[in-house]
């Protein structure tokens, strides 16, 4: 009955808005470079155009990236800590807001890993009742990849419902 209950909260959370789908740009949150290959970076440039000079690289999976003011097309203003710039929206997304909980038996904590694999080293555990968990834009196989109290790993995608 309980899953049954969750899963209506989040069909009715992502119907109406609730969180971002994955891929959506947001002016004044927190993004994360997406669609570049794991041993590539995303250019950020001077101006919005791909032919604009290269004012810094982003790797795949930095976070931390603001969109400052609205995209022009498909070009973004954004700032990463360090530098301001320019960067095609097709590779950047939307870090969800902290409104996930854990999903399990309350006698179980939340093993939370390195990597997308049962046997990766463990980061953190997490109690059963543990909420304000954010979901950054990685999953893979069923493993979710999520922000909480300063950790960050992988968690399996159904262990964790939206509040």
């Amino acid at each position: 009955m309980r899953t049954t209950i969750i899963l209506a909260n989040i069909i009715a959370a992502l119907a109406f808005g609730a969180f971002p789908a994955k891929g959506q740009v947001v002016v004044g949150e927190e993004h994360c470079v997406v669609n570049v290959r794991t041993d590539d970076a995303l250019n950020m440039r001077s101006a919005a155009s791909a032919h604009s000079r290269i004012i810094s690289t982003l790797r795949y999976g930095r976070c931390g990236v603001m969109v400052i003011d609205q995209c022009k097309g498909q070009w973004c203003p954004v700032e990463d800590g360090y530098n301001g710039g320019w960067v095609h929206r097709r590779y950047i997304s939307m870090v969800s807001p902290a409104m996930y909980c854990v999903n399990g038996p309350a006698e179980e904590a939340l093993q939370v890993r390195a990597y997308p694999a049962s046997s990766s080293r463990v980061v953190t555990a997490l109690p059963a009742n543990q909420c304000d968990i954010q979901l950054l834009p990685y999953s893979t196989q069923g493993w979710q990849k999520i922000r909480v109290s300063g950790y960050e790993g992988w968690v399996p995608a159904r262990t964790l419902f939206g509040q």
